[in-house]
């Protein structure tokens, strides 16, 4: 192949891409950041109100989110991550984009959010369906409002990480090309 029929490969940089594709690339970011907002405080709302209340044979039995710190920290989780990824809205809406910030931001609140859905699942899938061999007894069968409400929030918040995850996907290949 001589010289002047080189092989040209196009260019990866965001500045030579379509003003049409940065526009909807910036409007999914957005509406990525605001769906991972909306579901991580609906299932904060949601473990925070859940709770029942149950008397068996006189005695007197209450099933709360707070008397577990798994999802304590669950709550937690999800309150920061909803407030995480409100910042970066905010950075994203005002500042031109440092797709390396949001990378490392978006990693930081994905992994976070990510500790809070596993150990809110440990203890809901012990609560749901026990453990005989320590001896644990399976407690959903009596307090099943309680246990739905738990699995709707998790659910919600496990929504929220996947937003969070295809956004530190985008952030992070985005980050990759360099500007000239």
């Amino acid at each position: 192949m001589e010289s002047s029929q080189a092989i040209k490969f196009p260019q990866s940089q965001p500045h030579h891409q379509p003003l049409k594709y940065q526009k909807r690339f910036h409007v999914a970011q957005i509406c990525l950041r605001i769906l991972s907002i909306a579901t991580a405080l609906a299932a904060t709302w949601v473990i925070l109100t859940s709770k029942q209340h149950l008397v068996i044979f006189g005695i007197p039995f209450d099933a709360r989110y707070s008397y577990s710190s798994a999802f304590k920290f669950f709550a937690f989780a999800n309150v920061a991550a909803s407030a995480f990824s409100l910042l970066s809205l905010v950075y994203l809406l005002i500042v031109p984009a440092n797709y390396f910030l949001l990378f490392l931001h978006d990693l930081f609140t994905m992994s976070l959010l990510l500790a809070g859905c596993a150990a809110a699942t440990a203890v809901g899938y012990i609560g749901r369906y026990g453990n005989e061999h320590i001896g644990w007894m399976a407690i959903c069968e009596q307090f099943g409002k309680f246990c739905n409400k738990v699995t709707a929030s998790i659910t919600l918040s496990y929504l929220s990480f996947l937003c969070l995850l295809v956004l530190t996907i985008i952030s992070a290949s985005r980050s990759r090309q360099f500007q000239a």
